[in-house]
């Protein structure tokens, strides 16, 4: 009913607005990266349909075994871009950051704050040259020793070429850590979505006029592209340009008693994902040739865009986690993340349902694109599986957020008993074969493991908490 100066007539949608705000759990960090991820997961069905259109078969498996082997960039990582973002979400909790890019408040904190930027700097320099001294012979190792019969694949360039963009972004990633960790959370989401519009347009035109092999390498240099314009605009430049000339003096993060009892286990953790999600490719690629791993390749890459989606709920909060534990307020910190958690996991339930629909529908109607996925019995197995990881991951993140590792022997268990599992399922089974033990071992164990070890955990640390403040 609309009043006299037409004020209720426009009530109602604001409160409509807002209750479905909270209900979604939306907030301006959430909305850039959902449609970072939106855009993401709908240029995979772009790119999918543009390999099925421009890629051989063969050629197809080359081109996702491209990204496993340079996943293995996780060696010189070594979680390290994790642990930046916390180390500056619990130092800002004590910081007022400035519009020019100056920082008021605890000059300690302060201190702290520019020996984490000025510590990932240095390390990710060293390694991004490390990077690319091993993965490129390396590459060129494993796809020399492993050529299959037909037609030859022009694949020499492309993977060079694909090793120095990948070297070059993976030396600037952690600074974006660091920002989401000093809370520009909806910033640097809003510069993801700018990278994955440019990384895929250039990877679409390397597509489309038949330099498919190319395109990985197009897609990560439009990243680096326009990460490189978000670094250097102001007041970003100016924030990062203190802090890195900022006199730390004795209030350094010490790295043998800060860093590195956190990290080495989130280096383990994270290399282990290794072999959890990236070694199913190269063993198919080795075993069964290019037309395998590239049918498990496209199959990945669709459930992992679907998963990428719903994970932007989850990953946004990372930074907040960090700063409510370090303010003390548990209370805040659980009701936010089990909102966010069901938030995210039924908005994943919902897209892995409606794209096996699609799937199964459109399979009989589109039979040379059936063919080069996976049959719909073993991508269910798939997309349930990545629902499972998703849980997984989400409590991990809440756990890790108290800049601790629980779940590292779990990761060393579900690393070594799927990659043994890989190894035997693919070299002579396949890949639906390999499937199967991906949903057994990496979903069903590694969900029942590791809820339990968020819930011992959580009520331990918390009880702990509430011991000390009394």
């Amino acid at each position: 009913m609309k009043t006299a100066d037409g004020a209720s007539s426009k009530s109602p949608p604001r409160s409509l607005q807002a209750r479905l705000k909270h209900w979604l759990g939306l907030d301006r960090a959430i909305a850039f990266t959902v449609m970072a991820r939106f855009w993401s997961a709908t240029a995979g069905v772009v790119t999918v349909l543009l390999i099925a259109r421009f890629l051989s078969p063969k050629e197809q498996g080359y081109y996702y075994t491209f990204s496993s082997i340079v996943a293995l960039q996780i060696v010189f990582e070594l979680g390290f871009s994790f642990v930046v973002l916390q180390l500056a979400a619990h130092e800002r909790a004590q910081l007022t950051f400035l519009p020019d890019g100056q920082v008021e408040g605890n000059p300690i904190s302060h201190a702290r704050l520019a020996s984490v930027l000025q510590k990932s700097v240095r390390w990710y320099s060293v390694a991004a040259a490390l990077m690319a001294a091993a993965l490129l012979p390396a590459g060129l190792l494993f796809f020399a020793s492993h050529q299959h019969e037909g037609a030859e694949v022009a694949w020499k360039f492309p993977w060079c070429l694909l090793v120095i963009a990948a070297s070059f972004t993976f030396q600037i990633d952690p600074v974006f850590s660091f920002l989401e960790g000093c809370g520009s959370i909806a910033q640097v989401a809003r510069m993801r979505l700018s990278q994955a519009i440019l990384g895929s347009l250039l990877a679409w035109t390397a597509m489309a006029t038949h330099h498919g092999l190319f395109s990985p390498a197009m897609m990560i240099l439009g990243q680096a592209t326009i990460g490189l314009t978000f670094l250097l605009s102001s007041p970003r430049r100016r924030l990062l340009k203190n802090l890195l000339v900022y006199k730390v003096g004795e209030h350094f993060v010490g790295w043998r008693q800060e860093i590195w009892p956190f990290q080495w286990r989130i280096a383990i953790s994270w290399l282990c994902g290794y072999f959890i999600f990236q070694l199913f490719n190269p063993v198919l690629f080795a075993y069964q040739g290019p037309v395998a791993a590239g049918r498990m390749g496209m199959s990945l890459s669709i459930a992992s865009s679907i998963g990428a989606v719903a994970i932007a709920w989850m990953n946004t909060k990372a930074s907040p986690f960090g700063t409510l534990i370090a303010r003390g307020e548990i209370k805040t910190l659980d009701a936010l993340f089990f909102r966010t958690l069901w938030q995210s996991t039924a908005l994943l339930a919902a897209g892995a349902t409606s794209f096996f629909l699609v799937l199964v529908i459109a399979g009989n109607s589109f039979s040379k694109f059936a063919m080069r996925v996976l049959p719909p019995w073993a991508f269910a197995l798939l997309l349930l599986t990545t629902i499972m990881n998703h849980v997984v991951f989400s409590e991990a993140l809440y756990l890790r957020a108290h800049k601790r590792e629980p779940f590292l022997i779990q990761a060393v268990m579900v690393a070594i008993l799927l990659g043994s599992a890989t190894l035997l399922l693919g070299k002579y089974w396949g890949a639906n074969a390999v499937t199967v033990g991906y949903f057994i071992i990496g979903g069903v164990f590694g969900l029942a493991s590791g809820t339990y070890i968020f819930l011992t955990k959580r009520r331990e640390w918390h009880n702990q908490s509430i011991g000390t403040s009394v």
